[in-house]
């Protein structure tokens, strides 16, 4: 079961990347960066090492960062998390189409994605080994695509036009089906409010099996002025009341 969760999960990502490689994008959209193409390794390693399941809980962020999954392949990648935590490395190639403001250097990145630093410090202050946070958890990502306009600007898919979004979603849906039957979760966590919406919506729609238990803590982002007044008590507190970790007094 372990080993077939991880060959599963390696299947998924493998139709994921073809799958939204080959759907296209329009202005301001000028760069589309697909890591689970050009950093395919570190990316599959991910899954091989630490996609055994089943695991109790999945959290489900939304997109590649510039400083996170874009260099590195790994789901919420920050530089020192995979590499240092986690034990995590691999070849990375450039994108087909890279954008001058935003180059991918790989593992010698010497930025930090703070949402990734954030998210991956609260687990390691939690669990301290990486073993034992995966032992029980999961973190992935529901679109593999990061969207970058022609001076580096990020856009996030719910910003794309309907026309653009809707195929897109539809596949990231279909991935995120695929990631929960692989798994069997009792709780899915979105990482933030947009996935936190995909996830209900699958919820509601009893169409899942095995079935879960939907739910969201705050996002991370330094763009979320909450998230900067200690995001991870924040979304400690969050977890103890949806009953996902022991509370502080347990």
């Amino acid at each position: 079961m372990a080993s077939n969760s991880a060959d599963a999960l390696i299947k998924a990502s493998r139709t994921l990347a073809r799958q939204t490689e080959a759907l296209r994008f329009s202005p301001p959209v000028a760069y589309v960066y697909n890591p689970l193409i050009y950093a395919r390794e570190p990316a599959e390693h991910y899954l091989a090492r630490y996609g055994r399941g089943p695991k109790r809980v999945i959290f489900l962020s939304m997109n590649p960062g510039p400083w996170g999954m874009a260099p590195t392949g790994v789901r919420v990648g920050e530089i020192a998390a995979v590499r240092d935590w986690m034990g995590l490395e691999g070849r990375v190639a450039a994108p087909a189409h890279s954008c001058p403001a935003k180059p991918v250097s790989a593992f010698a990145c010497r930025r930090s994605e703070v949402s990734g630093r954030r998210l991956w410090g609260l687990m390691r202050e939690r669990f301290g080994a990486a073993e034992a946070f995966f032992d029980g958890h999961f973190v992935t990502n529901y679109c593999p695509l990061m969207f970058l306009e022609a001076r580096g600007g990020n856009r996030t898919p719910d910003k794309l036009p309907r026309r653009e979004r809707e195929p897109l979603l539809e596949i990231c849906d279909a991935h995120l089906r695929a990631v929960i039957a692989a798994l069997e979760p009792e709780v899915v966590i979105g990482v933030g409010r947009f996935t936190e919406s995909r996830i209900r919506a699958l919820a509601a729609s009893g169409s899942q099996s095995p079935s879960f238990r939907p739910a969201g803590i705050l996002h991370p982002s330094p763009a979320n002025p909450r998230a900067n007044q200690g995001w991870a008590e924040l979304a400690a507190a969050q977890l103890a009341e949806l009953g996902v970790w022991p509370g502080p007094d347990a």
